[in-house]
């Protein structure tokens, strides 16, 4: 080998030993790998920003912005009800359900196709009386699945086939992945809707049961007609001693007192600073008849003079806030309580949140929101609720405004878990989404511009028209995964301008698989799924797609046989919850551990390798 060779190599090894290690963020370590690219002269400093112009990068995002189109004018939950029957029995609901994710994975991100339906699956689980994760994973792999179906349906297929366009032999169409993909796709949602969906452990460890929260800082207002009035904080204490609570402050005419002298008595309009868990807060409430206070400063936050609750009244949620302080309106009180409510929120891989704390969000004098417990896999969290950095897959109960608790999940990507008020859809707005959608899609369809021109077509008519407003533009699309594409895109280029590619290619074929060609299509198959197992799928078809061009050069066949073999591969990381996003997401709410995907995910990844190699051997011929 020559030199150029082993430092591509010997860059290739490290970034994918980051991968697995995971400890680094994806992005960064392909934006390392790049950098050791340029550095050692592999990719020329022109280009090394290249990827950020590539189609797929720009079909990617483009997409993205459409999906969140969908979402915002109600679309998608016009569909769902429609769609959905409310009282069908568990075969005809698992189905419906999957397959409708399935479905709406191939026309939009299917990650985003998840997210929208994972509180209608759990509304399903409770009706079926089945636990949340049984039909969390069956739903997550039907999105995984459909998303192999188009083009736009997940980022691996963009990826396969701008590697085509290099090679020559020009970009894949909008339906190429469908003959294949959708018998993969129907073959895999057959078999999860009838019997896979068993083979899920059935962890009840979800939901506001399962939240395993040590104690927690909240703020609650003693009224008038309370019989904590008038009790000493002691008293108080001693009420409910047997949950350890114990007040760390007190609230009294705008003026706080930390830790006070337990002889204090208490006295109507006194805010508590309450250090307690989930269930002793509501003995607290019950007990005692107090309620939880929303419009003070909170111990999560480190902010707590007067100027900076003046300056918090004018944040995001200063209406709310504005109503908040008619302390002497009852009618106003009233209506504010009943507009407290409790929600579950999982935290989106990606989300603003991950790895913030509620202090370093300042939840509660930007939002006025309490972060009351977090779940977390099967390691209940070690840190103080307020300063535990979020990871992405965490369960959190909140509660604060409902209007608020809206635009805070608007605003970080975390998706609401527990019943949720839906927006009403806008028909009108939905149909122009909709429309947006199936006019690009029918676009590259028919050939009249490529897929990225096409897109980014949709994305100015959706900001023209306001289906996705300018301003969530560039909040919606997933900037790590772009930064990835883009950096990989060139790293990739390298292993074919140094030969490194066609060096693995010719051991793969020579050694492993012996000369036959079929043989060299199930090695390509295999190491492409797992390798989606254990890194991102996005980075696997990136790495993979030289390789793939490689074994096909060497042994003179059809290049499209083993590219579609890297699509399908990269799609189908059903091995454990961080190989696909969808994975990630419900790894929380469904109280998953690491070793439960492998029941469900081993076969249906048999499932993949029997159909998919007669599949393509049929429909794109050696």
């Amino acid at each position: 080998m020559t030199l150029p060779q082993i430092l591509v190599f010997a860059i290739l090894a490290a970034t994918m030993g980051l991968f697995l290690w995971d400890r680094v963020r994806h992005d960064i370590v392909a934006l390392a790998a790049l950098m050791a690219c340029v550095v050692a002269g592999l990719v020329p400093t022109a280009e090394a920003f290249s990827g950020f112009g590539h189609p797929a990068v720009i079909t990617v995002a483009s997409v993205l912005v459409l999906s969140q189109g969908l979402h915002n004018t109600g679309a998608v939950d016009w569909l769902a009800r429609t769609v959905l029957p409310n009282n069908a029995g568990l075969l005809v609901s698992m189905g419906a359900l999957i397959g409708l994710g399935a479905l709406l994975s191939g026309f939009m991100n299917n990650v985003g196709a998840m997210a929208l339906l994972m509180p209608v699956a759990l509304q399903v689980s409770k009706r079926l009386d089945m636990t949340p994760g049984q039909v969390l994973m069956p739903l997550a792999f039907g999105t995984i699945l459909g998303g192999m179906t188009t083009l736009i349906g997940t980022p691996p297929n963009l990826i396969v086939s701008g590697f085509r366009a290099e090679a020559g032999l020009g970009h894949f169409g909008m339906f190429d992945f469908a003959p294949v993909g959708v018998a993969v796709a129907l073959a895999g949602v057959v078999f999860i809707v009838l019997a896979g969906w068993r083979l899920v452990p059935a962890r009840k460890t979800t939901g506001a049961e399962g939240f395993d929260t040590g104690t927690y800082l909240t703020e609650v207002r003693v009224p008038e007609d309370s019989k904590a009035v008038g009790q000493t904080l002691r008293a108080f204490e001693r009420g409910i001693e047997d949950s350890e609570a114990q007040i760390v402050g007190l609230v009294r005419n705008e003026v706080r007192m930390t830790a006070p002298h337990g002889g204090r008595r208490i006295l109507a309009d006194d805010i508590l600073v309450l250090e307690a868990d989930v269930e002793t807060l509501a003995k607290a409430l019950s007990v005692y008849g107090i309620r939880l206070e929303e419009e003070g400063s909170s111990s999560q936050d480190s902010e707590t003079d007067a100027e900076t609750a003046a300056k918090s009244a004018r944040s995001v949620d200063d209406t709310v806030k504005a109503e908040a302080a008619k302390d002497d309106d009852e009618e106003d009180d009233a209506k504010r309580d009943e507009d407290i409510v409790l929600r579950e929120l999982a935290v989106l891989p990606g989300s603003t949140i991950v790895g913030r704390s509620a202090t370093d969000l300042r939840l509660r004098t930007r939002y006025g929101l309490n972060l009351l417990a977090v779940s977390r896999e099967d390691h209940p969290p070690k840190a103080r609720l307020r300063t535990l950095k979020l990871k992405s897959g965490d369960l959190l109960l909140m509660q604060g405004p409902a209007e608020v608790m809206t635009d805070f999940i608007n605003d970080t990507g975390c998706v609401p878990l527990g019943e949720r008020e839906l927006r009403i859809p806008d028909k009108r707005m939905a149909i122009i989404a909709g429309a947006i959608m199936l006019g690009s899609v029918g676009i590259v369809t028919a050939g009249l511009l490529p897929a990225a021109a096409a897109f980014v077509l949709g994305v100015i008519a959706s900001m023209l028209l306001r289906t996705v407003p300018p301003r969530q533009v560039y909040t919606t699309i997933d900037w790590p995964v772009i930064v990835l594409l883009a950096a990989l895109i060139p790293f990739a280029g390298a292993m074919q301008v140094t030969g490194a590619a066609d060096v693995l290619a010719r051991f793969l074929v020579e050694t492993v698989a012996q000369g036959n060609a079929i043989a060299a299509l199930a090695v390509v198959l295999v190491t492409t799924m797992f390798l989606s197992d254990v890194m991102n799928n996005a980075a696997t078809a990136a790495v993979l797609c030289p390789i793939a061009l490689g074994i096909a050069g060497t042994l003179g066949v059809n290049p499209d046989t083993f590219l579609m073999a890297v699509a399908i591969g990269a799609s189908c990381a059903f091995l454990t919850p961080i190989g696909h996003q969808n994975n990630t997401l419900i790894l929380g709410p469904g109280g998953f551990r690491f070793g439960d995907y492998w029941r469900l995910g081993l076969p249906v990844e048999v499932l993949v390798v029997a159909v998919s190699i007669p599949m393509l051997l049929i429909i794109w011929p050696l």
